[in-house]
């Protein structure tokens, strides 16, 4: 039997949640977590030793209000999570958006290069991680050698680290509702990326030398947030621009119809081990779902799994037939919807965008990455697709690095990036 992780407590969120208490009806927006319990830890005043905690104010007068991407706590950042390369590693928390569109508090890293930045600040990759789990240990900055998801953080962290050698500031945000309190809202795209903007923000007031001019990648789930940033970003920080994207193995695509088939035993391994997170994630979202009441009994061992552990421990659950994993009569028409709403197919990004896949992939299929980019390509849009034959999954994160280090460099060259569109 699998063990149960004691859940989270991290003085760095808590002091952040009791600046946004001081100013709203609780720490994260409405959102409740899917046991049922209340996500917002009224009355939160513990401070992390050694971390700083600021409190927006007016001259002379209180807290008064809360802007996205303001600063709130930042202490150092040790462990797995630290990317060797950097001079400065920090764990921050900061406020971005909930999907009903109010404050929360979102924790992050934020590293910068040793050395003197050159004119005009660090460049900057934000990056947006792939899919780890719901619960709150599986916030990718709580990382340690010996951690629930460290295989696949640990390896991504490597590629990660290569870019800080290079020059560049890296951010990476956890997303909404992991390590910080309140439910993670799955694929929510509009989450994710106000997430994703919002931490530049608060990096940039950290560090002052961390520049404006930026570009966004991720992987899987992070890849799906780096499609609907890049769709974002000009409208919501005009001022900082983004020059463009990196998708690897862009999660969201189908999904919806994935989930739909499970109503007639069709499916795949795949989808059992993330459909906990999937319905978790939704009714954070606020779809009208209660998880325990969709998955047939003998499936509710992977969900219990998916509200305290992280994505690894589920694929350790024996599997349920696919055919058996529902309760007769369950109604996904909610989460079918949500997920449909997430579908990366959807949004249009303003920026040149590298796509890039594994050929052996049998998480994100190739062919759905590929309608992806058609789609795209047929409305006018700067897409370079890269395939690497015999990658899976993971394996497309490290096969891909220098691709895209090198399409990052021509677009902060300001060289007009490549494309596969019509070839």
């Amino acid at each position: 039997m699998a063990m149960v992780r004691p859940p989270v407590t991290r003085p760095l969120a808590a002091a952040a949640c009791a600046v946004v208490l001081s100013l709203t009806a609780g720490c994260v927006g409405g959102a409740s977590r899917a046991d049922g319990t209340s996500a917002s830890p009224t009355g939160t005043t513990a401070s992390a030793a050694g971390s700083t905690a600021t409190s927006p104010s007016t001259p002379g007068g209180p807290a008064t209000s809360l802007a996205r991407g303001q600063l709130l706590t930042d202490a150092p950042l040790t462990g797995a999570a630290a990317l060797p390369s950097a001079a400065r590693n920090a764990l921050i928390t900061y406020v971005s958006q909930g999907p009903d569109g109010r404050p929360v508090v979102v924790s992050g890293t934020v590293s910068t290069p040793a050395g003197n930045p050159p004119e005009g600040g660090w460049p900057v990759l934000n990056w947006a991680h792939g899919t780890t789990g719901w619960a709150d240990t599986c916030a990718p900055s709580l990382d340690t050698a010996d951690g629930p998801e460290h295989d696949y953080l640990g390896g991504v962290s490597d590629v990660i680290d290569t870019w800080v050698s290079k020059g560049y500031a890296v951010v990476r945000t956890d997303y909404v509702g992991l390590g910080t309190p309140g439910g993670h809202p799955y694929l929510d795209g509009g989450s994710e990326a106000d997430a994703v903007i919002d931490i530049l923000r608060a990096a940039r007031q950290l560090d002052p030398s961390i520049g404006a001019r930026w570009v966004v990648a991720g992987h899987s789930q992070g890849g799906q947030a780096t499609l609907f940033t890049a769709a974002e970003a000009a409208a919501q920080a005009p001022d900082l621009p983004l020059l463009g994207a990196v998708a690897i193995a862009p999660g969201g695509v189908h999904v919806g119809d994935a989930v739909a088939g499970l109503a007639s035993g069709q499916g795949s391994e795949a989808l059992e081990a993330f459909l906990p997170v999937i319905l978790l994630g939704a009714q954070s979202a606020g779809v009208d779902v209660v998880p325990d009441q969709v998955l047939a009994d003998q499936a509710l061992p992977g969900l219990a799994v998916g509200r305290a552990q992280c994505l690894g421990q589920g694929r350790d659950i024996a599997a349920v037939p696919l055919d058996a994993y529902l309760r007769p009569g369950a109604d996904l028409t909610g989460v079918v919807d949500y997920l449909d709403q997430q579908d990366p197919r959807n949004v249009t990004p303003r920026v040149p965008v590298m796509v890039a896949q594994g050929t052996a992939d049998t998480v994100v299929p190739p062919a759905g990455t590929q309608e992806l980019v058609q789609k795209y390509c047929a409305a006018g849009l700067d897409v370079d697709l890269r395939q690497y034959d015999g990658q899976d999954h993971r394996g497309a994160v490290t096969a891909s690095k220098d691709d895209a280090q090198q399409y990052v460099a021509a677009l902060f060259a300001g060289s007009t990036p490549s494309s596969t569109c019509g070839s």
